[in-house]
């Protein structure tokens, strides 16, 4: 069983994106249903957010 997390710019909606650690994303209103994101591609995702100007 994976604990889902919300951001916490969510708010107390049910309107966001949850991150399943080793799982992938999924929307909060289709729960049962996730995309799988791979470690890699999910630290590579969070840098490019947090650094832009390094994108090769």
């Amino acid at each position: 069983m994976t604990t889902w997390r919300k951001s916490s710019f969510s708010g107390g909606g049910n309107n966001c994106v949850e991150i399943g650690h080793g799982v992938g994303i999924r929307d909060s209103k289709a729960p049962s249903t996730h995309i799988p994101v791979s470690s890699a591609a999910w630290s590579a995702f969070l840098r490019l957010t947090r650094f832009p100007s390094k994108a090769q």
